[in-house]
């Protein structure tokens, strides 16, 4: 008995808490399929195309098309700006501010929580967190702007309709994470 409590006491608590969980199989966890496809979409769409555009060509009126991204989803950045985003094409400073994030902080956290997410590791929990705070406070801003800025657009319902999902799945990703400390695994039966 005195072995098993000398033990115990060794064993930091959190470890000793991951020590009794196993994780909660995907099937059992649908829903984070949603999440991970999201995550995969602004990972390999938005982030390194859309965004990465806005960095590498500073003047969408004079410029030489880039390696990467591609010249036709240049085009159609530019027409998406052209048609709905005019915030897109004039690039501000507090714009490229948002770009410089997405590329520098979020695309390494996409992959991480494709990563976690499918394979149920809650060391995402925070991390999740803290990008979803900061998704709806950037997606918020840029509304704004869309809606009364120096670069309002002109078409607010499509480019409320186009960001929707960047307000609700973060929303969406609280929630699930709000849930439990441990949101991917649960307690290991003692049998």
């Amino acid at each position: 008995m005195a072995a098993e409590s000398s033990t115990a006491a060794r064993v930091p608590q959190g470890a000793a808490d991951h020590a009794r969980r196993r994780p909660i199989p995907l099937a059992r966890r649908r829903y984070d399929l949603i999440f991970a496809a999201f995550f995969l979409v602004n990972l390999c769409f938005i982030t390194y195309i859309v965004d990465l555009e806005q960095l590498v060509i500073a003047n969408p009126a004079h410029f030489t098309y880039p390696l990467w991204p591609p010249g036709p989803l240049v085009d159609l950045v530019h027409w998406w700006g052209r048609t709905f985003d005019p915030v897109l094409l004039a690039r501000p400073v507090w714009w490229k501010a948002t770009i410089w994030v997405d590329a520098a902080l979020y695309g390494p956290f996409y992959v991480a929580a494709i990563y976690a997410f499918l394979r149920a590791k809650d060391w995402i929990r925070t991390p999740a967190l803290v990008w979803a705070g900061m998704m709806l406070m950037g997606v918020t801003v840029i509304l704004f702007e869309e809606r009364a800025g120096p670069y309002a657009t002109p078409q607010f319902g499509m480019v409320l309709a186009a960001n929707l999902p960047w307000l609700l799945l973060p929303l969406a990703v609280i929630a699930r994470m709000a849930r439990s400390e441990h949101p991917f695994t649960e307690a290991a039966s003692d049998a």
